[in-house]
């Protein structure tokens, strides 16, 4: 028996797990259905692509894409400690001020929220009025600064584009170098960060390798999980509360799973209704992306990484190659005039960067292309069937709404256009699948074969609809969700840290703390 039991060891889960026993009469046990994060691989910035479809991995995907010519989406999502803090590209972006302040829920405000972006955070720069010292997660400049990435910068500058040294602080428009979660050159996780410095406390148990099937209730209260570690069955009780941190995808399948979901559908899989609750698994938001793949002759990309000198360099050192984070540059854009904050977003890397991060590198190659920040577009996510370990049915609608599409093809033209600076010239000598032209008709084509996910999916247990303002799901009684699923509206911006200051702020309400006063920045428009 336990106080709280936690399912999944991912970024929100992480958090909690530290947070939650930080007071020592209260039991914590985290379940996480991954291993422990202790294959090298997961600590190497630059490596994180070797990671994907491997047992860290959940190997999930969409069904047929209507509008992506059906082709179906590989989402990849951390099954370890860390979670997706483990195998992502470590960027470390906010979001907008508009974007919280649009959720409308009480305590979810920008300037209510930003003393937990402070409060976990350790920012190499130094304390300000944006930034914090001291927090358990670290926040660096990276240190690859590869030029290709450099010259990126410079040429959207030239292209027109203002400069941005802290896509957090009192601008988010402008293109720059991102900042990332690092510490000495290597990944700094959320299990990093976090969980790592609290696993010692004896009120915190760490469950790795167990799968939870569903939660188990007593009429409408969660009273725990039920789960198995290979054939063995496990119980794990709850006394107080049972949280689920298992993502945007596997949170609603888990609740469809435990009865709480749409009672139709869960009938006709002949799951039992606790709860029917139709919004469970809707919702779903997600930042599209399309990249630009351009090919050269200069030996400057990632894959001068495999050469031992820099094995050697990343492990005395922390510097050198190895400790890109691939999309090391970027900016933020509005698409036309009189947005009231950026709708794209920008990431490049100084690799061939093809087939959603599953094609290999055949040659030296920058990779840079837009993500549109605000979608309009709205998917689902579904269980198929009444045994737990079936994949869900992801489907996320990419260009469902046509203004999604005219949007991406404005970024694609936008893209062309930074590519063709004389900055970027030693480096785009030959595109790689690019579009047949720039007209419209070739760039909407270009966005349905080119798309994939940014990976920042959101929205399908979402406040206002399936939790309460405190998290907790409305229509039982304890039982929270806590992660990025709980989002109304996708951010501007890369969802890890965000993921995180939602947590911090689920733990100060689930221990009754009084939360941090909002924060007193005059100048904290991020538009």
């Amino acid at each position: 028996m336990y106080d709280y039991v936690i399912v999944g060891a991912g970024s929100a889960g992480c958090v909690l797990a530290a947070r939650l026993s930080e007071d020592p009469d209260v039991k914590v046990c985290l379940v996480e259905a991954g291993p422990a994060d202790t294959s090298p691989t997961v600590h190497v910035p630059a490596a994180f692509g070797k990671l994907f479809r491997t047992r860290v991995d959940w190997d999930l995907d969409t069904h047929g894409e209507p509008n992506l010519n059906g082709r179906r989406i590989y989402l990849p999502r951390g099954r370890v400690l860390g979670g997706s803090s483990s195998i992502n590209a470590m960027i470390y972006i906010r979001g907008n001020r508009l974007d919280y302040d649009g959720w409308g829920q009480p305590g979810w405000s920008y300037d209510e929220l930003l003393p937990y972006f402070i409060r976990s955070e350790d920012n190499e720069r130094g304390a300000s009025e944006f930034h914090g010292v001291g927090g358990p997660m670290t926040v660096a400049d990276g240190r690859s600064r590869n030029v290709m990435s450099t010259a990126f910068v410079e040429a959207a500058i030239q292209a027109g584009y203002p400069t941005n040294d802290d896509f957090n602080g009192a601008e988010q428009d402008g293109f720059g170098l991102y900042q990332v979660n690092q510490r000495d050159g290597k990944r700094c996780s959320a299990a990093v960060a976090f969980l790592h410095p609290a696993m010692s406390r004896p009120n915190l148990t760490v469950e790795t390798n167990v799968e939870v099937h569903r939660v188990s209730f007593d009429g409408d209260r969660a009273t725990g999980v039920i789960g198995s570690r290979l054939d063995e069955e496990l119980v794990i009780r709850a006394e107080r509360e049972v949280i689920v941190s298992a993502g945007a995808y596997n949170s609603p399948h888990l609740l469809q799973l435990s009865g709480i979901g749409p009672a139709e559908l869960l009938r006709a899989l002949e799951v039992p209704v606790v709860l029917d609750q139709p919004e469970v698994g809707r919702n779903l938001q997600d930042h599209p992306h399309v990249m630009l793949v351009f090919a050269h002759s200069q030996p400057v990309s990632l894959l001068i990484a495999s050469d031992p000198k820099y094995g050697q360099e990343f492990v005395e050192h922390g510097t050198g190659p190895l400790t890109s984070n691939i999309g090391e540059a970027g900016g933020f854009f509005r698409s036309e005039d009189g947005l009231p904050a950026p709708d794209m977003q920008f990431i490049a890397g100084p690799v061939m960067f093809a087939d959603g991060g599953l094609g290999m590198p055949t040659d030296h190659a920058i990779s840079f292309g837009a993500c549109l920040l605000t979608p309009r577009s709205r998917g689902s996510v579904t269980i198929a069937s009444d045994d737990p370990t079936a994949k869900a049915k992801i489907r996320h609608n990419y260009y469902d709404d046509d203004a999604d599409l005219r949007a991406m093809v404005e970024g694609v033209r936008r893209g062309l256009e930074i590519s063709r600076q004389r900055s970027l010239a030693p480096y785009t000598e030959r595109q790689v699948g690019g579009p047949e032209s720039e007209s419209d008709a070739d760039l909407r084509e270009h966005v349905r074969r080119a798309t994939q996910t940014e990976f920042h999916p959101v929205g399908t247990c979402a406040m206002g609809t399936v939790v309460d303002a405190e998290l907790r799901v409305r229509g039982v009684e304890g039982l929270r969700v806590v992660d990025a699923s709980v989002m109304p509206t996708v951010i501007r911006g890369n969802t890890n840290a965000p993921t995180i200051a939602i947590a911090e702020k689920a733990a100060d309400l689930i221990l009754g703390r009084q939360p941090l006063a909002p924060a007193a920045v005059v100048s904290a428009s991020t538009a």
